[in-house]
């Protein structure tokens, strides 16, 4: 794979994580009110130009990052073709960019049809695009930086970002103001790229439980912004503490299947 495939690969999963957090904040901020009944047209102001106030301004700019995005990803889908790279890296990039255009529908629908069911699907969907595009970027630059070598670090990063998600979880210790949405959702899909990375470049073991946490941390994203009440609340502190110790359990295993027995045997580390 040449580096221009492969840092495109990186852009659009970095991308696409800044799309996540700017709809993220388009949504808590009531944004999309600005449309009304005048989708897609809105308030005219043409990709946040002279918009009419901020709410205006904040989705315009959601639309023009969006619209950049998708542009990338599908460039960097068709190079991925045609320079014949690793075909696990071509399905991955492949199925975002088929997913693309179900998102684009289901984000008009958020603002036409301000539902939870459509909530629900535009961010399982949304996630599902960011899984595939971290996948894609974590087969693309494995070979080069050799991720299976750095996964104690990443599983480190993830225990220490654990405190700072529950933290930030839904109106447990702070109000769930804009700056704290985006803020949980930053760390959480922090941790969430970290676990998606360790799971593929992982086996037994530490595959199973880094796999485990990932699709708790997906769950509890999914549904960050509509988890309200005493019962919501604590659903997602149970979920963080579960995705927590199933990391430091993975921790645990790839220390021990790195240590010096393991490289005086001669043997491959193992995950087992």
């Amino acid at each position: 794979m040449d580096r221009l495939t492969r840092r495109l690969a990186g852009l659009s999963a970095g991308l696409t994580f800044v799309l996540v957090l700017l709809g993220v904040y388009t949504a808590a901020d009531g944004a999309g009110l600005t449309c009304a009944g005048r989708w897609p047209l809105c308030d005219g102001a043409v990709f946040g130009l002279f918009p009419a106030n901020w709410p205006s301004f904040v989705e315009w700019f959601h639309r023009l990052w969006a619209m950049v995005t998708g542009f990338v990803v599908l460039g960097t889908t068709i190079r991925a073709f045609r320079q014949g790279v690793d075909r696990k890296v071509r399905y991955a990039l492949a199925g975002a960019t088929l997913v693309l255009p179900s998102q684009i529908v289901l984000g008009a629908l958020t603002v036409t049809q301000y539902e939870l069911l459509i909530l629900l699907a535009h961010f399982v969907t949304a996630f599902t695009i960011l899984t595939l595009l971290f996948a894609a970027a974590t087969w693309a630059w494995d070979p080069v930086v050799d991720l299976r070598s750095r996964r104690e670090t990443a599983l480190l990063l993830v225990a220490v970002l654990f405190p700072v998600y529950v933290a930030l979880s839904p109106r447990l210790v702070f109000v769930y103001s804009e700056l704290v949405q985006v803020g949980f959702y930053a760390v959480g899909m922090t941790a969430y790229a970290a676990l998606v990375a360790t799971t593929l470049t992982s086996t037994g073991r530490v595959r199973s439980l880094a796999g485990g946490a990932a699709a708790l941390l997906f769950a509890e994203l999914v549904v960050g912004r509509q988890a309200y009440g005493g019962t919501g609340e604590l659903l997602m502190l149970a979920g963080a503490v579960l995705a927590f110790v199933a990391v430091v359990v993975a921790l645990v295993a790839v220390r021990r299947g790195s240590g010096p027995a393991v490289v005086r045997s001669g043997r491959a580390p193992s995950d087992d």
